[in-house]
């Protein structure tokens, strides 16, 4: 019997975890290049001075904007809608390019 919920997958990550958990649990250092890490993290005092310093920038995600677009709730009918979804991702921006273009040729008066 099936729940309705998709197999989690993991992707691959190109790290060989079993290598890094049978290292951590032998307790071996870790090996330092200086000439392309910016600490041995092997010493304390310079991971706590690097990352003392150090500030986090923000990752993934969309950018973020000058001026935020309000969240909208709208019912369209149902082949409307799969009509934009067929077309890929983007749709929601579509929508949103065809609304402004009605308003800019004056279909929609505001």
């Amino acid at each position: 019997m099936q729940t309705g919920k998709k197999p989690t997958e993991r992707k691959p990550t190109g790290t060989d975890w079993e290598r890094v958990k049978r290292e951590a649990a032998q307790g071996a250092p870790v090996a330092f290049d200086p000439t392309s890490e910016p600490y041995d993290p092997n010493d304390a005092a310079a991971v706590a001075a690097y990352w003392s310093g150090s500030s986090i920038k923000r990752g993934r995600g969309r950018p973020a904007v000058a001026v935020k677009r309000p969240t909208l709730n709208m019912r369209v009918d149902a082949e409307v809608l799969d009509a934009f979804k067929a077309t890929g991702p983007g749709w929601q921006t579509r929508i949103n390019a065809l609304l402004r273009a009605a308003v800019k040729h004056g279909v929609v008066k505001v």
